[in-house]
């Protein structure tokens, strides 16, 4: 019995679907058990295929991926779906509403010279990350006791002048199913915290998609982070895609820093350099948060917090997409507490408010 990840391929164009498939013949980890130019063929073969993930295209005649996906969810299909969608406007918006609908995961589709070279090692990456995935019904309404109210839609509290008496900070990493784990704790948050930095795993492009989702959702403003922006509470930051998220202490404050050095643990933005420079820069102002995610990124960054003395919060293997980036962070003695991610907006608020500087 073979030990490989087989692979089912939807996409409409044929010079795609051989890229994506050359680089996976690459890998003795992965086997391309089928492929398909739209969902109506693919309806027809996936019975018989019976694959561990399906890479799945955006922008198709017949039927569009998003409409297959949810139908694929209706039917109670389980299997991991990884996007692979352009790098367009709306093509960056599908893919949000597509993990909304459940994809485990999102990649940009190659450029127009098909060269996946590049891809190759990131999709074998998030491919495996998928198949480790484990698709999580999570409770929308927090316990009775520690309940958050959800904000009416289209009511924002603006960002608020820094204070400067208040050193906290809250920083958050997230991967693999961290898109559907940011969506549903952020705007589960009130207005008027300390200021949130995020780092998720997510192509440049689609993070200002997934930042414009989340903000007509919360309480308080969302958006991308620009490089020297002064921190304030009501104001959550999220790290654009390929560059890497720091903050600096100044005299004013809180500064954001961005940067395109190196990747870290194979990642551009890295959870460790959001968390090592929050661990710097607040101390034990710092509430640092890791969600699920396939890795170790952020794990030695938690623990940089809490040598600090600042306070880590990790979410349980039972709600975890992919039970990898909290694993490795428990495995450092890094977090003060595992939380299921139905609790960690409460969890949150309470853990800040024991913070006092």
């Amino acid at each position: 019995m073979s030990d490989k990840i087989k692979v089912f391929i939807i996409d409409d164009s044929a010079l795609v679907r051989r890229a994506i498939t050359d680089a996976l013949q690459n890998d003795p980890a992965f086997e391309v058990v089928g492929v398909a130019h739209d969902p109506l063929i693919a309806m027809e073969k996936l019975p018989k295929l019976n694959p561990d993930v399906i890479t799945l295209d955006m922008e198709m005649p017949r039927m569009d991926g998003l409409t297959y996906l949810k139908q694929l969810r209706a039917e109670g299909s389980t299997i991991p779906v990884v996007i692979i969608s352009s790098l367009t406007q709306q093509g960056s918006q599908l893919a949000v509403q597509a993990m909304e609908a459940g994809a485990a995961d999102v990649l940009a589709k190659p450029n127009g010279s098909m060269d996946i070279g590049h891809l190759a090692a990131k999709l074998a990456y998030h491919l495996k990350a998928a198949a480790l995935s484990r698709r999580k019904s999570i409770r929308r309404t927090a316990p009775a006791e520690t309940a958050i109210p959800s904000p009416a839609i289209g009511t924002k509290a603006p960002p608020a002048s820094p204070k400067s008496a208040d050193k906290r900070i809250i920083v958050i990493g997230a991967s693999t199913g961290g898109v559907e784990a940011l969506r549903y704790v952020l705007p589960r948050l009130p207005a008027g915290l300390p200021p949130i930095l995020v780092v998720q795993h997510i192509p440049a492009v689609f993070s200002g998609a997934v930042a414009q989702r989340i903000n007509e959702l919360a309480p308080y403003t969302v958006r991308e982070a620009v490089d020297g922006e002064r921190l304030s509470h009501g104001l959550c930051l999220i790290a654009p895609g390929d560059f890497h998220l720091s903050i600096v202490q100044r005299p004013e404050g809180y500064v954001t820093r961005l940067t395109q050095t190196p990747p870290i643990n194979f990642c551009r933005p890295a959870v460790d350099v959001l968390f090592r420079s929050a661990a710097t820069a607040a101390g034990q102002g710092c509430l640092g948060v890791l969600l699920t995610g396939m890795g170790s990124d952020g794990a030695v960054g938690m623990q940089a917090i809490k040598r600090a003395g600042g306070i880590t919060l990790a979410e349980h293997e039972d709600s975890c997409v992919v039970y990898g980036m909290p694993r490795a962070a428990v495995a450092l003695g890094a977090v003060d507490q595992s939380i299921p991610l139905d609790q960690m907006p409460a969890a949150i608020t309470r853990t800040l408010a024991k913070i006092s500087l």
